[in-house]
């Protein structure tokens, strides 16, 4: 059995990290346990002695290259979640940094349910019925459906 089997992974893929050092901020997309990569507090580790199995691989936008950092060296930024949709039931997990998207937040800081496209921060609120940014949002996923519907139906 490998070592990664018997330790559970803490930092899911998705986290938005910023690295306490080097100050960059991207998102966790899964480990590396190559060793030689390796590094502690931003620096790449001469002799990697260490003990850790695995170090976390940060994604960040406009960089092709993979930052690799220990967690002790992370910040977490917006931890993914499992979110339950009201409206839906549907669960999903939550995708840090994204606004205005499916699994994002929306412009009022509640996560946007990726098959119904409704605002969760609604539920909190039941007397306004709905969010007030979540009309276009709405409107847009409306116009997808339909424009789907016609591009099937003609092929």
């Amino acid at each position: 059995m490998r070592m990664i089997d018997k330790i559970q992974v803490s930092v899911a893929d998705g986290t938005l990290v910023r690295h306490k050092t080097n100050g960059y901020e991207g998102k966790i997309e899964g480990i590396t346990e190559i060793k030689a990569c390796f590094t502690r507090g931003g620096v790449l580790l001469a002799t990697p002695l260490t003990k850790e199995p695995f170090q976390y691989r940060v994604v960040v936008t406009g960089e092709s290259m993979r930052h690799i950092a220990p967690v002790e060296d992370l910040e977490i930024l917006e931890e993914t979640a499992e979110v339950v949709c009201f409206r839906c039931h549907m669960a999903f997990r939550t995708k840090p940094g994204l606004f205005d998207k499916p699994a994002g937040r929306c412009e009022c800081g509640g996560l946007i349910c990726p098959a119904c496209w409704g605002c969760q921060v609604a539920e909190a609120d039941s007397t306004k019925g709905s969010c007030s940014k979540q009309r276009k949002r709405l409107v847009r996923k409306l116009a997808n459906e339909t424009k789907s519907k016609l591009t099937n139906h003609v092929h």
